[in-house]
């Protein structure tokens, strides 16, 4: 259960990196365009970087899913497993997201930009609050 819950930590990590880099290419490409609103480009790279950071260094989730006999909880284990997988469409969600602005800044289409913008915030602080969140799923069950 450990080796499980560190891989989908990883895999979701490794999702962050790849979006902050593409992120960095945004960013570069709005600093060259003398784009106004730079801070908010560079706020989300702070954000991305937190909330990579969270989910790197997060303790191990699924391990209170056992009890001291060895028996899975099954309910609480498919409790789980729905919050993973929420979280995991809004991690994708938000790489879509970033990939739209991305396809916006390629074609120099810097009016839709702000908006955006927003929403990319908007995603990534839900994203944290539902990481946040997630610690809070598993306590009740180690109890």
């Amino acid at each position: 259960m450990r080796e499980l819950d560190k891989k989908l930590r990883d895999t979701y990590f490794e999702d962050f990196k790849r979006m902050r880099h593409k992120w960095e290419e945004i960013y570069l490409e709005a600093l060259n365009a003398n784009q106004r609103n730079g801070a908010d480009y560079k706020k989300i790279i702070q954000v991305m970087d937190r909330v990579g950071e969270k989910i790197n260094r997060a303790d191990y989730g699924y391990a209170g899913l056992l009890d001291r006999k060895g028996d899975i909880r099954e309910n609480a284990l498919t409790k789980v497993f729905d919050y993973d997988k929420a979280l995991g469409v809004q991690i994708q969600a938000l790489e879509q997201s970033i990939e739209e602005i991305y396809s916006f800044v390629e074609a120099e289409n810097w009016s839709e930009t702000p908006l955006k913008i927003r929403a990319i915030k908007t995603k990534l602080f839900e994203i944290e609050s539902k990481w946040d969140g997630r610690e809070g799923e598993f306590r009740p069950l180690e109890a």
